[in-house]
């Protein structure tokens, strides 16, 4: 595969803020592109964006440069050269900016190039993006991943009423994709309704389309969220089940977690957790400790880890040093992959990789700031995710993925995973 032309140009997000679509084209072949999202809950070992830090432009956030170095230093480097395959493609990027955590291009750059080049290839194979994105773990039989669906929000994605990020639903008794937002539309006007009633709120949502009212506390919102659920004419539990992203690191400081308005220490915070997953039906808990509190997740993967998901996310990054760590110290059992977090396809393959050799379970993740591109859903089909987590049954950047979903199930008939299956 002979590189023509790649170029890209800043967009935005669907929170208005920039982001960077690039465009790849092969020699003989069509151009084709790619859009990447970006997140406000971010870790700290992440792959950083390239932002041009010009505060006469979306508060300095614009990408301008990021896009420059798409159509110039990038596009030289490799236009006219042959790549045999994605891997290789990955590594001339990642060679090409020199760094560990993609600041010289832009990790927003590399991987917007990235995933141009997988269309691309994809395209140039006659493969749907699924198949193609199968190929690079060699893998030729799909499913469909179970899915986990924003209902409420808090944190860093809404106005942190409550310091809890957001609160999902999990169908679990639903057969297929299609079932599985039937039953979670249901839950989520059921939700609106009490919102309404409650609060006197209309429907305001938050970044991932999450409802955001002002609940007292993180009590109030599982209990609400139970609420809703029975009222849709489900069964909590049985029907659907909740999962909580929990953001541990944004409410950490100074050694405490600040919870509703106390101060807990990390043995504290675990007991927390405990009492929620007790009290209400709650399957995965994502980062419910800090980033860095390496010391206390092995004791809140042994407490609650055996029936339910621990899931790392902001603790992980999706890099394959930080999962290793995990995997040795038994800090959890399920990575969050979010391809952004690392900056290639080829480095997230490798993150997945890593994770499913250690029997993890692996949740394919968007981001709060999204596009309209659905590449995620076929990345989570392709690579057989356990869970795809695009956000809620609102907004059409997070549609697109769930229609995508609907497609590919129509059209292929694949099953859809049960739950930590």
């Amino acid at each position: 595969m002979k590189i023509e032309s790649l170029s890209a140009l800043e967009i935005l997000d669907s929170r208005g803020r920039p982001t960077l679509r690039a465009y790849c084209q092969l020699v003989g072949g069509r151009r084709h592109a790619a859009s990447v999202p970006s997140g406000a809950s971010t870790g700290a070992a992440e792959a950083m964006e390239l932002r041009d830090k010009d505060p006469e432009r979306y508060g300095g956030r614009g990408c301008r440069k990021a896009a420059a170095n798409v159509s110039g230093p990038v596009h030289d480097a490799l236009a006219g050269r042959e790549f045999g395959s994605q891997a290789d493609f990955d590594g001339a990027l990642i060679d090409l900016d020199g760094t560990e955590k993609k600041s010289h291009l832009g990790a927003n750059a590399i991987l917007a190039v990235s995933l141009a080049f997988a269309r691309a290839a994809a395209a140039e194979r006659e493969q749907e993006l699924f198949r193609y994105f199968g190929s690079l773990l060699e893998q030729d039989s799909f499913y469909l991943p179970r899915l986990t669906i924003n209902l409420f929000s808090g944190g860093l994605h809404a106005g942190r009423q409550v310091a809890v990020q957001d609160v999902l639903l999990v169908p679990l008794s639903a057969k297929t994709i299609d079932e599985s937002l039937v039953h979670t539309s249901r839950v989520y006007h059921a939700a609106a309704a009490l919102v309404e009633k409650r609060y006197g709120m209309r429907l305001l949502t938050a970044d991932e389309g999450g409802l955001a009212p002002p609940f007292a506390s993180t009590d109030e919102m599982f209990a609400t969220t139970v609420e809703a659920i029975e009222d849709s004419g489900l069964e909590p539990g049985r029907d659907m089940a909740i999962a909580a992203d929990v953001a541990s690191s944004h409410f950490f400081s100074h050694g405490y977690y600040e919870v509703d308005g106390g101060r807990l220490s990390a043995s504290e915070m675990r007991k927390c957790l405990q009492r929620w997953s007790d009290q209400y039906p709650l399957v995965s808990i994502e980062d419910g400790l800090a980033e860095d509190d390496w010391e206390n997740w092995p004791a809140l993967c042994r407490d609650l880890g055996s029936d339910r998901l621990i899931v790392g996310d902001d603790l992980l990054c999706t890099k394959v040093d930080r999962i290793s760590r995990a995997v040795n110290s038994k800090a959890c059992n399920a990575l969050l992959l979010k391809v952004n977090q690392v900056g290639t396809l080829t480095e997230a393959a490798k993150a997945f990789q890593c994770a499913r050799a250690a029997g993890w379970q692996v949740t394919v993740s968007v981001r709060s700031g999204d596009t309209g591109d659905d590449w995620a859903a076929d990345l989570a089909v392709g690579w057989s995710g356990n869970q795809f987590k695009p956000g809620s049954v609102t907004q059409s950047e997070r549609l697109e993925k769930y229609n995508r979903l609907l497609e590919i199930e129509h059209d292929h008939g694949f099953l859809l995973r049960g739950w930590m299956e």
